[in-house]
């Protein structure tokens, strides 16, 4: 199994590891902002466009579905190029495919917009994490984790309650969250195309390329695609209709489902990094399974919230709710990245990526399918039993957290540019004119 690494704690990330973080960070927000401010929306989308909550949970999953597709058909391309060419040309698609929900006048073009917007943001998370993966060692990739993953907490405390406020204040209703964000999405590309460094470590001599098959089936790589899937499938069979159930159900006013997102994401802000730094002090395993276990009980106590709940109650299910859903995957991810070989990590994880969002695509239609066709007002039926099988999944994580195996060569992380102010590149023997960011000695205990 994968655990910590022992590392002495005054160690510390650089400057330079900070400034890349910021960047991956900022663009995991507008990716996060893009997926969810949809699921919020849900009673708004309803009256405005008169589709029922089946239809509802369609465009939650096109964007989860063309994700997965959209991985697969690029994983075996994605090791072949600078990560930072890889990110920001999928950056740019991203942002046109929000700008079609921007503009889209019916439901079919919203739909259009949800495929372009999850085609390309999906795969362009899972070179974030490579990148991520590239410039850390294992010693300090649970740091890292919690500062990339950290763009969920930001996207919640800020960009979700800030895209409702629009939403319910604008003359273009829904559509002007879209508008905005594909806005700070185009000064975003400027900035990382200015700033972010060129990340070719991975390509020093790596000639041969591994088959796509061979990543996509080996062992080792299938029992962490498994967990991905497992981890994602006890989440969004719930997430999606979190803010339907609440005003349907149990009473809450639209005008208040901003601080459900508002509550959350500052609670995870805040836990999302304490988890990354414990995972890099203590058994990640360990960690995992406490947070996962916890999760457990805050998706049956969300579901089964009674109507008349006060606001306060509420918040209080669903910002422990966020805070150990979203926690487990900071250990989770960490270990997960580490069972493949640098060389082949690019692939490998939009392969995992390509698993999550096929995950995140087929959930809210299973759920959606228990909850009934409802349109209007009607309350959900059945989400206490969407969320015991969400539980069910939740349950074989903790079995499955336990068959990682870190990949051999693991211990070398793949150098890359240190990004100093003024600072000249200073050439590396090995690889292609990279330089080396510092880094950390560290060993991985493997059982």
């Amino acid at each position: 199994m994968l655990t910590s690494t022992g590392d002495s704690p005054d160690q510390r990330l650089t400057a330079a590891q900070w400034i890349l973080l910021a960047m991956l960070a900022a663009v995991q927000v507008t990716h996060i902002v893009d997926f969810m401010i949809l699921m919020p929306l849900a009673t708004q989308l309803q009256a405005d466009l008169h589709i029922s909550i089946r239809e509802f949970g369609v465009l939650i999953s096109a964007y989860g579905f063309s994700a997965a597709i959209s991985g697969l058909l690029l994983a075996s391309l994605l090791d072949r190029f600078d990560r930072k060419t890889s990110l920001l040309f999928l950056y740019a698609g991203f942002t046109g495919g929000t700008a079609v929900c921007a503009i889209a006048p019916d439901y079919w073009t919203l739909f259009l917009g949800r495929v372009l917007a999850g085609g390309f943001g999906g795969v362009m998370a899972a070179v974030v994490l490579a990148i991520v993966g590239d410039a850390f060692p294992p010693s300090r990739r649970g740091t890292a984790m919690g500062v990339v993953m950290s763009g969920f907490s930001l996207a919640s405390v800020a960009g979700v309650p800030a895209g409702l406020l629009l939403a319910q204040s604008s003359p273009w209703g829904w559509r002007a969250p879209f508008a905005v964000l594909a806005l700070v999405s185009v000064a975003l590309f400027a900035v990382g195309w200015l700033t972010l460094p060129t990340v070719r470590g991975h390509l020093a001599g790596n000639h041969r390329r591994t088959p796509l098959w061979d990543i996509a089936t080996r062992p080792a790589h299938l029992r962490a695609y498994l967990l991905m899937l497992l981890l994602v499938f006890s989440t969004f069979m719930v997430i999606p209709y979190i803010a339907a159930f609440l005003v349907k159900n149990v009473g809450v006013e639209e005008g208040q489902l901003h601080w459900v997102y508002l509550t959350g994401g500052a609670a995870t802000l805040v836990s999302m990094n304490l988890f990354g730094r414990l995972s890099d002090r203590l058994p990640r395993i360990l960690v995992f399974r406490v947070l996962a276990g916890v999760a457990l009980l805050t998706i049956l106590a969300l579901t089964n919230i009674p109507e008349g709940s006060s606001l306060p109650a509420v918040l209080g299910v669903t910002t422990a709710l966020f805070v150990f859903t979203s926690g487990r995957m900071v250990p989770g991810m960490a270990m997960i990245t580490s069972v493949a070989r640098p060389r082949e990590r690019g692939s490998f994880l939009s392969v995992n990526s390509s698993v999550q969002q096929f995950a995140a695509g087929l959930a809210p239609l299973l759920g959606v399918l228990l909850l009934g066709d409802t349109e209007g007002k009607s309350p959900l039926v059945g989400f206490p039993l969407v969320g015991l099988i969400a539980c069910a999944s939740g349950i074989l994580c903790l079995f499955m957290i336990g068959t990682l195996r870190s990949a051999p060569g693991e211990s070398v992380p793949t150098p890359i540019l240190d990004l100093v102010a003024g600072a000249e590149a200073i050439e590396t023997t090995g690889a292609i004119g990279v330089p080396i960011l510092p880094v950390n000695d560290f060993s991985e205990v493997r059982a």
